[in-house]
């Protein structure tokens, strides 16, 4: 499974993670820190908790963006101490270079963009 997620390379994801900085301004800090987990999608009912990490990147390589949309709306409703974000190539620009599903802790996430909002007012 390793060798399935790791069809991009971590230097690949380190380029992403750069890449969306001005979207997304700490991810490329907790790429680097490791605290975002890349793995294989296993369906469902096989998502382990966060614990150490902010954020896991599960790739899905088979899922169209429709199928990815409607897997993120099923697990928003139903993890509700997680935020759920999905990303397909085929939407272009700052999307991920395969289909993914991103679960992240809502707490965590709602903090950084708290504080990227008040740096902005502040600047």
């Amino acid at each position: 499974m390793v060798e399935e997620a790791a069809s991009v390379s971590n230097s690949e994801w380190s380029e992403y993670f750069a890449s969306i900085v001005s979207v997304c301004p700490w991810s490329l800090a907790y790429w680097r820190k490791q605290r975002i987990d890349i793995q294989p999608w296993r369906g469902s009912q096989r998502i382990p908790p966060l614990l150490n990490y902010v954020a896991r990147v599960w790739i899905h390589k088979s899922a169209s963006g429709r199928q990815l949309r409607n897997i993120h709306n099923r697990l928003n409703d139903c993890r509700q101490h997680e935020e759920w974000l999905y990303s397909h190539p085929q939407y272009g620009g700052d999307s991920t270079p395969l289909p993914v599903l991103i679960q992240q802790d809502r707490k965590i996430l709602e903090a950084a963009r708290n504080g990227l909002n008040k740096n902005k007012i502040n600047n």
